[in-house]
């Protein structure tokens, strides 16, 4: 039986990823206390093979090993694999201020900010044993379903899903990336006047880079590098991969790269993704 436990902080995404699990054949149920969880699966076990539950602050043990004892009465045929999401404070506050919800904190008065800081050190507890963590800061609602129809149907059909992820380190490091590379010492053509208004998906930035050397043989080395190691990474079972090419402000150098290089894989692998994070913002 396949069990899949969502959680994360309020404001992450977690109905979302729920109302996709639901949409794929899983047996679902919102916001289970823990202590529940081995009676549901027993209890469902006969009529479905698939279960998705959420489980938020409200509904934890406080300790480790008391989550980890809960798991442990878990019938043997049931497989756990928890998905933790999350989110910067600052989107988690923005959220909150749109959607005019309360936080499952504020009941205690705690405001806001301090209520979404208290959340996750109360969540430590999860966050040690997750099996998939996804940072759905920069992503949209249609984004976030994407991923985890993605990441569940990859391990399904044992196919590996490769994103090339091109992003800007100066808005920050992305959460779920598998490997960096850091394309800040190549020529960059923010310093041109007429290419600085222009993103790497505009052939006169490409034409540019691609006619300097040292890209090339940047652009080679991640494309060798990814080449010799990814047999290995599918044959460890791993069901998503994500390759993030970093420059400035990603819109140019890391663009092109991450543009390049997953278009040249696209050619020879049928799971291959293409994002430009500061380009869909």
């Amino acid at each position: 039986m396949e069990l899949i436990i969502i959680s994360g902080r309020s404001g992450s995404g977690k109905s979302v990823a729920l109302r996709v699990l639901e949409d794929l054949g899983y047996y679902c149920v919102d916001n289970i206390p823990v202590n529940l969880l081995p009676s549901l699966v027993r209890s469902v076990s006969e009529s479905y093979d698939k279960i998705a539950v959420s489980i938020d602050v409200r509904n934890l043990p406080k300790q480790q090993q008391e989550f980890n004892d809960i798991l442990e009465y878990l019938p043997g045929f049931a497989n756990p694999i928890l998905f933790y999401l999350d989110s910067d404070d600052q989107t988690l506050i923005k959220r909150f201020s749109e959607t005019r919800r309360l936080h499952p904190l504020s009941i205690n008065n705690l405001p806001l900010d301090l209520a979404i800081k208290e959340e996750k050190q109360l969540l430590d507890v999860l966050i040690t044993s997750a099996d998939v963590f996804i940072d759905t800061t920069d992503l949209s609602v249609h984004q976030l379903a994407e991923s985890i129809r993605e990441r569940i149907l990859g391990k399904k059909d044992k196919q590996l899903i490769i994103t090339f992820l091109s992003f800007g380190f100066k808005h920050g490091m992305p959460k779920d990336a598998d490997y960096v590379f850091d394309a800040r010492f190549l020529p960059n053509p923010h310093w041109e006047p007429e290419l600085k208004p222009l993103t790497g998906l505009d052939q006169p930035v490409q034409e540019y880079l691609a006619g300097h050397s040292i890209v090339q043989k940047f652009t080679w080395q991640i494309q060798t590098f990814v080449q010799t190691w990814l047999p290995h990474l599918e044959r460890n079972n791993r069901s998503y991969l994500t390759i993030a090419i970093g420059c400035t402000g990603g819109q140019h150098r890391s663009v092109y790269l991450a543009q390049t290089i997953g278009e040249s894989f696209q050619r020879s692998h049928p799971n291959v993704q293409i994002r430009h994070r500061e380009q869909n913002n």
